[in-house]
């Protein structure tokens, strides 16, 4: 720590204050920071907004992105994406590649501005070249993707490297899902595995389905289906529909897990009400059969019908049985 940053940092909020009334550019930044995060002081939006406000116009360049972020998230303020773009922009001029970045994503969204990803990338792009993660990984999704750019599977996995390497923990899963199916790199299982445990361990969801269905299938690792219950489960209780329809087939088959019907039923629930067709089948082929819950071909039906409304195949073959 430097002894400016040791000096306002060991600053009591009343001296903080004092200061930042006072004109002092860089206490009206921190002040703003503490009522933002309700360090010795009452959490208030409004008021770190007043304070970035003040910072910012002096031209502290972080006061004027955290400023953007306000008026980008209605956080002390009315939301306001072209208020947001104004703070951007000067913040951007000076050289802020959270600004750079945020600009890109309002130009690729719409966001305050008419939508043109052409520029969304020009200014992501300015970003991820000064090493900003998030940038990195942005820029990666729109190689992947073709947005703004022309597509190409090879460049996405450079710019999800450099991400990765720098701990983003979206830019390993996306990473180890490109290892995992060869695309833009030659598959290697192995490396896709070594990309999902980063990630992983940092509580991507994502990252812990996909590393369970690794452990389950013994790809990159050796087969071992209690490792992938386990990954399953944390990624299920985070939400994950898909983990949570495989964590339901493990209890239903008995896979790494005693078999316990009722549990898969409760899995297959979770994610058919989150929209995941797949799982909507398998919990209406419970219904059905009565495996795990009280028999019922109404709800076997409405279920097999959700996921034939989402093109699912073996579900419109089984409603031309029922109906």
């Amino acid at each position: 720590m430097d002894e400016t940053n040791k000096l306002y940092s060991e600053m009591t909020t009343k001296e903080l204050l004092a200061l930042a009334e006072s004109g002092d550019l860089e206490a009206q930044f921190r002040l703003a920071g503490r009522y933002k995060k309700g360090k010795g002081i009452r959490k208030s939006l409004s008021k770190a907004f007043e304070w970035y406000a003040k910072a910012a116009k002096q031209g502290n360049m972080a006061a004027q992105f955290n400023l953007g972020a306000c008026y980008y998230m209605g956080y002390g303020v009315e939301q306001n994406y072209k208020k947001a773009l104004e703070w951007y922009f000067k913040a951007a001029e000076q050289g802020d590649s959270w600004s750079q970045n945020d600009i890109g994503i309002c130009y690729l969204d719409g966001y305050g501005i008419e939508k043109d990803p052409v520029k969304g990338v020009e200014w992501i792009t300015k970003a991820a070249i000064q090493g900003y993660a998030t940038a990195q990984f942005n820029l990666a999704q729109c190689y992947m993707d073709g947005k703004g750019v022309e597509q190409c599977c090879k460049k996405a996995v450079e710019w999800y490297t450099k991400a990765a390497e720098q701990g983003n923990l979206w830019a390993q899963n996306n990473l180890g899902i490109c290892y995992q199916y060869g695309d833009g790199v030659r598959k290697n299982y192995k490396k896709a595995v070594m990309w999902y445990t980063k990630a992983a361990g940092q509580g991507s969801d994502k990252a812990q389905y996909h590393l369970g269905y690794c452990f389950e299938n013994g790809l990159g690792v050796e087969k071992d289906l209690v490792k992938a219950v386990e990954w399953y489960t944390k990624a299920a209780i985070q939400g994950d529909p898909w983990a949570q329809n495989h964590l339901a087939a493990c209890y239903e088959f008995s896979k790494g897990v005693k078999k316990s019907y009722n549990k898969a039923v409760q899995w297959y629930t979770k994610a058919a009400k989150q929209g995941y067709a797949i799982a909507q089948y398998n919990l209406a082929e419970c219904y059905e059969i009565g495996r795990g819950v009280k028999k019922s071909i109404d709800k076997a039906i409405e279920w097999y019908t959700m996921s034939a409304k989402q093109g699912n195949q073996k579900a419109k073959e089984k409603l031309l049985t029922l109906l």
